[in-house]
């Protein structure tokens, strides 16, 4: 199994240093022939903006979309989310330019700035052995799921901040700032069940 990560801008360095500690290999995910041989890819968090436009320049945006057509697994955190979202809404509620290949439906930056980042523990469908650490930075949330979208987690306050449609995750939090490999070993299992194959985690 091999797991590419869009290493375009933002948080992708974490991603591969917990898949190490969890013997799956990965790939820095740039240009479109480094999708050809990977079996499930990562969109991280960043700058949602700067990440659709870099997917532009790098003529990407067909290629991961042909990716997620196919039933390929693709999880986006943070940016990432906003990017794989049918519709996603600026502060202001202006829409901004997307995958759309999830049918969610985004506010970015819902609550608040850099300096309203927060933790707060977990309950997440799917995940056992307790709470799981949510590190949230100028963190979007889902707004409106379409009927064949799966809500696995929200907070106390009720905002959805993660789903699943079939071979789609996302997450408002961040994963990879925790050393808790739980949600990333969720992602593998994800990848094995579109395989038809068992997993390979190691730890």
């Amino acid at each position: 199994m091999k797991i590419g990560i869009l290493a375009l801008q933002g948080a992708f360095i974490e991603h591969e240093y917990i898949f190490a500690k969890l013997g799956i290999k990965t790939a820095e995910i740039r240009l479109p022939g480094h999708i050809n041989d990977i079996d499930g890819l990562i969109i991280p968090g960043g700058e949602s903006t700067t990440l659709m436009n870099l997917m532009q320049s790098y003529n990407l945006i067909e290629p991961i979309q042909d990716f997620a057509h196919c039933g390929r697994a693709v999880w986006g955190i943070c940016a990432g989310m906003i990017c794989l979202a049918r519709k996603a809404y600026n502060p202001d509620r202006s829409i901004m330019k997307t995958l759309s290949l999830m049918d969610i439906t985004v506010r970015r930056n819902a609550f608040g700035r850099q300096v309203d980042s927060f933790e707060e523990p977990l309950k997440i469908s799917g995940i056992n052995n307790g709470t799981f650490p949510g590190v949230f930075i100028r963190a979007p949330f889902i707004e409106k799921t379409g009927s064949n979208v799966d809500i696995i987690c929200k907070l106390a306050s009720g905002e959805i901040v993660a789903a699943r449609q079939n071979n789609l995750l996302v997450t408002s939090f961040h994963p990879e700032l925790t050393d808790d490999t739980r949600f990333h070993s969720y992602f593998i299992r994800m990848i094995a069940g579109q395989r038809g194959a068992e997993p390979e985690v190691t730890a």
